[in-house]
């Protein structure tokens, strides 16, 4: 699976780190490393279980040794403990030396022209209406959208990918599909694109990771360690990527 050649790829930069903070917020979960990197990851809260005190491992996870931790990734009973181990993998990534692509000419390095029909799954409103303006049709799915609505536009049941996203040229897919499980199954989907790119905050940045596979692009995001504070307050209060725009730092990277 795609997420055990990321945590291959993170494993050396874990191993002897610690857990030292972190929050779980309604929308986002983030987490600081012993060496003062944070993480963040999105919380796909629509399907977890309901009722109180059912996620214990929370509480402990204060000094835990961050390996363990991220490899919740895979091993989580729920996308909150695997969101978790995510949120681990894009702190770990922030001692990596990486080369953005992104250009006011092509953004996130894509070339995206009025031929292009363009898939996105898991919907990142911004970006949408960034590519919109080139592409020929634009084609939305969102799980979350589709199973509890949302003033976020029309989106496509996520029934019909299996039957549109091979018809894409460019796919978009949210960081978010490795906290489901859903990325390789999705990637399989999109045999015929020329570009994939996986993007959001939950976006494990290991570009060498996928090497090899339908994956050129990755446009995530690292935070600011000095803002470490106003990071983790503004989790607690429910805020989200929005919310946090003033202490990330974008990256835009080629996987190939």
């Amino acid at each position: 699976m795609m997420i055990d050649k990321v945590l291959t790829e993170a494993r050396p930069l874990l191993e002897g780190r610690k857990i030292r903070d972190a929050v779980i917020g309604i929308s986002l979960i983030a987490l600081e490393l012993d060496n003062g990197n944070v993480g963040v990851s999105y919380v796909l809260r629509e399907g977890l279980r309901a009722g109180c005190s059912i996620f214990p491992y929370g509480q402990k996870l204060i000094g835990q040794d961050a390996w363990d931790v991220a490899q919740w990734a895979v091993q989580g009973a729920e996308n909150l403990q695997r969101g978790i181990g995510v949120a681990v993998l894009t702190a770990a990534s922030h001692s990596l030396e990486l080369a953005d692509v992104d250009t006011a000419e092509n953004p996130f390095g894509l070339e995206v022209t009025e031929n292009d029909t363009v898939g996105m799954v898991g919907y990142i409103a911004p970006v949408a209406a960034q590519l919109s303006k080139t592409a020929k049709e634009m084609i939305i799915f969102d799980q979350g959208i589709s199973q509890c609505g949302g003033a976020y536009g029309a989106v496509v049941p996520v029934e019909e990918q299996v039957r549109l996203l091979p018809k894409c040229d460019i796919v978009v897919l949210s960081g978010t599909t490795f906290i489901n499980g859903t990325i390789d199954g999705l990637l399989e989907m999109c045999a015929n694109a020329r570009e994939v790119m996986i993007m959001g905050a939950s976006t494990p940045m290991f570009p060498s990771a996928f090497r090899g596979t339908k994956v050129t692009v990755l446009a995530g995001s690292w935070w600011k360690s000095e803002c470490k504070t106003e990071i983790f307050k503004t989790i607690s209060l429910a805020g989200g990527t929005r919310h946090l725009s003033d202490y990330s730092i974008k990256k835009t990277v080629r996987a190939q």
